[in-house]
């Protein structure tokens, strides 16, 4: 599916009298309207068509009344005459009971005078996040206490050695960081600042945090590309491994360490630590292997969205010019990218990585296409060089539109 992601509006309407402590489930759906419609006429007709469809038990309206169905979110993304949303609905409701909810908003295809088709994306279980927040709490209240030495756990001999080894973390730039980051010709990025923190209690004073997947500050950018060798840190779960690939798309980096299954750099013990870099892996055999993974992935779970998006596609197709620059994704390795001329010609494919770099001196160029997902780095590269025009896999994590830059990406 081919998507122009610009714009941003979200909100409720006023029917919903229900306390956010007593949902249980939420019901994520999208939505496609082809016209200009407002979230107010995508919740009338929800409300509206729904209507007497399921009897008065599951009749929205008295739900809402009644605090068992909350507000009804719509958050919509205007492009070309066209409106893509996403619809959210926090349910008290039973399991089954939010599943039926949930699929009659399948059944309503006109938003006022447009078409409309709308798929539930998922039923996600409320409580289930809030117990992960209190589990990631708990984590950190514990790391403190271990931290501020109120803790029984450490042997005398620790305390003692822990003179000699432990150095005191510092800030670089407004990311968490060992002593040693600029004078060592090495340098170990990990996720957060915890992490940071159990590699100095081993002893290794040149780790960074990268503050999570959000916007990589240009600076570690910058201090890595000064290395001889980078070392990506990550956790042995898909978190670690999506917070590898955007840092392998954006900067240098040489080798990969992942912690065991499951466990997490803040919480491994000395002895874990030192193995687990010693068995570091080059960084483009690891994201060759994570892109086969995630095909396979793919494959074995059928692509469920993969049928209705495709009888979207003659709907929603992005302009010729537009799919020609989606072509070229497919042509290019894995983070890499090229410029597209103004004739349509294209220039050898680069490292993702070394794009600011290039775009400056990309004289001529209306576009840049990368096998990537898109990240707001990369929005700022192609606003600052002038180039109105990005083309992506898909959107990165915390992803932004931009007024300057028109995105388009080749994936749903």
């Amino acid at each position: 599916m081919n998507n122009n992601r610009k714009g941003h509006n979200s909100g409720g309407n006023d029917g919903g009298r229900g306390k956010a402590t007593a949902m249980k489930y939420e019901i994520r759906a999208d939505i496609k309207v082809n016209g200009t419609v407002q979230r107010k006429d995508i919740i009338g007709a929800i409300m509206g068509q729904t209507e007497g469809l399921l009897g008065d038990d599951l009749e929205l309206r008295k739900l809402q009344r009644t605090a068992r169905v909350g507000h009804v979110d719509v958050e919509t993304n205007a492009s070309n005459g066209k409106v893509h949303g996403l619809i959210i609905i926090p349910s008290s409701l039973d399991n089954v009971e939010t599943a039926i909810i949930a699929s009659s908003l399948e059944t309503i295809d006109r938003i006022g005078p447009c078409n409309a088709i709308i798929k539930v994306l998922e039923i996600r279980d409320i409580r289930a996040t809030k117990r992960t927040t209190v589990v990631e709490r708990a984590k950190e209240l514990l790391l403190d206490l271990v931290n501020n030495g109120e803790s029984a756990t450490k042997t005398v001999i620790e305390e003692v050695r822990s003179v000699l080894t432990v150095g005191q973390a510092q800030n670089y730039h407004g990311l968490t960081c060992g002593p040693n980051i600029e004078s060592s010709a090495s340098l170990i990025i990990v996720e957060g600042r915890n992490d940071v923190r159990n590699l100095l209690n081993c002893g290794i004073k040149n780790a960074i945090s990268a503050d999570g997947a959000g916007d990589i500050k240009q600076e570690l950018v910058d201090l890595a590309a000064t290395k001889d060798t980078v070392i990506v840190a990550i956790d042995g779960d898909r978190g670690g491994e999506m917070l590898f690939q955007q840092l392998h798309g954006m900067m240098k980096v040489d080798f990969v360490a992942q912690a065991p299954p499951g466990q997490e750099w803040e919480l491994l013990p000395q002895k874990t630590v030192t193995t687990s870099l010693s068995k570091k892996e080059d960084a483009n055999k690891f994201a060759a292997r994570l892109e086969r993974k995630q095909k396979e992935d793919d494959e074995a779970a059928g692509v469920p969205d993969k049928d209705w998006a495709e009888d979207m596609d003659e709907e929603y197709d992005a302009p010729e010019e537009i799919q020609d620059m989606m072509a070229l994704v497919d042509g290019l390795a894995l983070n890499h990218a090229q410029f597209v001329m103004a004739d349509g010609s294209t220039s050898e494919a680069i490292p993702a990585k070394d794009l600011a770099d290039r775009a400056e001196e990309a004289d001529g160029a209306v576009a840049i296409v990368v096998n990537s997902t898109i990240n707001d780095r990369m929005i700022e590269i192609a606003s600052n060089a002038a180039i109105p025009t990005l083309v992506g896999t898909k959107p990165g994590k915390g992803f932004e539109a931009s007024d300057d830059v028109d995105v388009w990406f080749t994936k749903a």
